[in-house]
């Protein structure tokens, strides 16, 4: 939905590079190349690294899963690429958590430093059943990158990200817990469901 609106309203060049191609997306204001593994590429990061000399704004990879993948994405956002990606985690502060984990002991205090500069947000999300229980509703996190957040990135310290999510609501951010209790109040989830 995030990339079909910025085909809608941004004029860019966008990549998407996916296992398999689930959507495909109809240029509207931006041109889009969409390549799927094994058929266009043999790997996420052999097709990130191409993608760079095709002069892209906007790169989508469908899943960061290895060291190789996640240097690729990184080394793409530190060019000024808008990179968009999944990782399977529970919350924001573990996707910062795998991220970085991602990568050699000797090299992670790095890469928290280079990811703490490139990383702008990180949305997690989970689906509980409808207090109806005939639909899903969505519980999110948002963590938005400012400068306490880059200084808890770089020290690699998980609770303090948690806790700044938690407690910067009026910078936009919202924790797990505050979005699902949001949910609760409105009557659209029950408690055994969460």
């Amino acid at each position: 939905a995030m990339l079909e609106y910025l085909n809608q309203t941004i004029n860019a060049h966008m990549i998407t590079i996916e296992d398999p191609i689930e959507f495909i997306f109809q240029a509207d204001k931006c041109l889009i190349s969409q390549r799927e593994l094994w058929g266009d590429t043999w790997s996420f990061a052999n097709a990130l690294r191409s993608a760079m000399r095709e002069d892209p704004n906007i790169v989508f990879v469908w899943e960061i899963r290895d060291t190789d993948t996640a240097e690729a994405a990184l080394n793409l956002a530190e060019t000024g690429h808008l990179v968009f990606s999944t990782l399977h985690t529970s919350s924001a502060s573990t996707t910062i958590n795998r991220y970085i984990s991602l990568f050699p002991p000797e090299i992670q205090s790095n890469i928290a430093d280079r990811l703490s500069e490139s990383v702008s947000w990180v949305l997690s999300q989970f689906l509980v059943k409808s207090v109806d229980d005939k639909s899903r509703v969505g519980i999110y996190e948002l963590m938005l990158n400012n400068t306490a957040v880059r200084n808890n990135i770089k020290k690699w310290d998980i609770k303090g990200i948690d806790n700044m999510i938690e407690t910067s609501s009026t910078h936009g951010m919202i924790s797990m817990k505050s979005y699902a209790q949001r949910l609760l109040a409105q009557g659209l989830i029950d408690e055994k469901t969460v």
